[in-house]
């Protein structure tokens, strides 16, 4: 939490309502110049004239002028005036015909399509379709979560679609915690499938530790990329999908047809 008392982010909500539902589209942002020295170092000395405890990046000029986004460590992104006194975070929308488009979400889009394009899949738990595999949803869970559990159960249906279901561990509770203990032995197990299905139907499974337990990583790499909340489905091209849709949904937006199922 960046204020002592409430964030930013906290202060912004309660102040105006969110009022827009986003269509979200893969445009490419253009590149930006590197931030002046100067400039850089301006907007961290003056922020941390107030709070030393954070660790501040100033990224790039932000689309608005005169101001720059800088990264929060562990945190949220803030949009900075060049003399680091004002800010201000959450989105931030472009008025485009027809739509507001959320920039943020944009440039992660880009991002989580790299990363997924690229990302060894040996610390996910998997379930694969029994034939070819015609889609690839990665999904953020989390075992206590009520529609990650119904998601869950949908999980056989999805690969008869030909869907290949990919989970990364989010205990929305942080780390440590009890979910972040349960997701830690579902991982552990030797039979990994099974330990995840019985911790999502609620049943006790073994407790396990090992070497290579991947449950924080994942949770830094869903915090980087944007997830706050679960499920939260990653599609390979980047786009991320929040909330649970029944399998027809997601085969719509897979373009999978009934031919496919």
């Amino acid at each position: 939490m960046l204020n002592k008392y409430l964030s930013p982010r906290t202060l912004i909500l309660r102040a105006m309502p969110a009022l827009f539902t986003v269509t979200l589209s893969l445009f490419s942002l253009q590149a930006v110049a590197e931030v002046p020295t100067l400039v850089s170092d301006a907007i961290v000395a003056q922020l941390k004239s107030a709070r030393s405890e954070f660790e501040y990046t100033v990224v790039e000029k932000a689309p608005v002028p005169g101001f720059y986004e800088v990264q929060v460590r562990s945190g949220p992104i803030l949009y900075v005036s060049a003399d680091g006194k004002h800010f201000f975070d959450g989105n931030l929308y472009q008025v485009r015909p027809g739509q507001f488009v959320d920039l943020r979400d944009i440039k992660l889009s880009k991002q989580r399509g790299e990363i997924f394009a690229n990302r060894n899949t040996g610390d996910m738990i998997i379930f694969k379709p029994k034939g070819a595999t015609k889609a690839i949803m990665n999904i953020f869970t989390d075992v206590d979560c009520g529609f990650c559990r119904k998601l869950h159960r949908d999980v056989p249906e999805l690969n008869a679609m030909g869907v290949e279901v990919r989970y990364l561990a989010y205990p929305r509770a942080g780390i440590p915690s009890e979910a972040y203990d349960k997701m830690t032995s579902a991982w552990c197990a030797k039979d990994q499938q099974t330990a995840l299905t019985q911790t999502k139907n609620g049943q006790s499974v073994a407790s396990a530790t090992c070497d290579d337990n991947p449950v924080a990583d994942h949770f830094a790499l869903g915090r980087k990329i944007g997830v706050t909340g679960t499920p939260a489905i990653v599609l390979m091209d980047g786009t991320m999908l929040p909330g649970y849709q029944p399998p027809k949904g997601f085969a719509k937006i897979l373009g999978l047809t009934a031919s496919d199922s």
